[in-house]
């Protein structure tokens, strides 16, 4: 495999196509992958960012080409990743109606077993700009498992009983459903700039200590800012993190520096 772009201690990111670091990966070594892969929408369209008119066009990498080759993408990566991933170990994918529904297809080609989807509902998503179709406020989250024998991890009684309290559908005490109310990433998240696609750090959070334990190894194929990297090295998860687009590993790497210094600060002050 090729040497990393950026590499500490349980965090390595990779300036590379995912399907060559995925391959040069041994067989049955991860844990846990969460893939965010482009929602292939950039087609010149318009929505709505902070009140104002904006293009959806993020870059070369979110073109469209055609349904068929669409499809052909998003199934060689869920392959690449089931080789890498142990019997045992699960796929998370999240994406919109662009995505999904081709993703969620080429998990069932590819041989994996679907444990739940999950609605990611924003109750501060942008207004729709048309006014001729519903307001999109959501994102769904398809995780599956390798081997559909093989007993995946579920940490259950953190999800019932642990302190969820930026989801108002939460109950105290009560199982974790399959829908979750939390809001867009914090500006906090974003000051060393911000990528089109960025997921919240609280829904990370809940997907790795829902999935993996301290320890486990967590790969991110489409690591954008390395939100996924930030909550995984924050709980004692080790991470490697690939994208093909440098300025956005730059911002993975303020952003992990920041926390690696302010966890340092804290163990030296107790």
């Amino acid at each position: 495999m090729q040497k990393p772009y950026y590499k500490k201690q349980r965090f390595r990111l990779y300036h590379a196509n995912c399907m060559d670091i995925l391959a040069g990966m041994p067989e049955n070594s991860v844990d846990m992958v969460f893939a965010d892969p482009p929602y292939l929408l950039s087609n010149g369209g318009f929505t709505v960012h902070a009140g104002r008119r904006v293009s959806v066009n993020k870059g070369q990498w979110d073109k469209s080409n055609g349904l068929k080759k669409d499809f052909q993408f998003h199934l060689d990566w869920i392959q690449a990743v089931r080789r890498a991933l142990k019997p045992e170990g699960t796929l998370w994918v999240s994406g919109t109606y662009h995505s999904i529904y081709q993703c969620g297809f080429a998990l069932q080609v590819s041989g994996f077993h679907i444990l739940n989807d999950v609605a990611w509902f924003k109750p501060n998503a942008s207004p729709n700009l048309s006014c001729r179709y519903f307001t999109a406020s959501h994102e769904t989250l398809i995780w599956a498992r390798k081997e559909k024998k093989a007993k995946h991890t579920f940490n259950y009684k953190l999800m019932k009983e642990g302190k969820w309290l930026e989801d108002f559908i939460k109950k105290p005490n009560t199982q974790m459903r399959s829908v979750w109310a939390i809001g867009t990433p914090k500006a906090g998240e974003k000051k060393f700039g911000k990528h089109p696609t960025q997921k919240p750090e609280d829904l990370l959070k809940r997907i790795v200590l829902a999935s993996t334990n301290k320890g486990d190894l967590v790969v991110d194929p489409f690591a954008g800012s390395s939100t996924t990297g930030i909550v995984s090295y924050f709980f004692g998860r080790n991470f490697i993190g690939v994208d093909i687009d440098k300025k956005f590993l730059n911002v993975s790497i303020k952003r992990f520096e920041s926390l690696d210094r302010n966890m340092k600060n804290k163990l030296l002050v107790t």
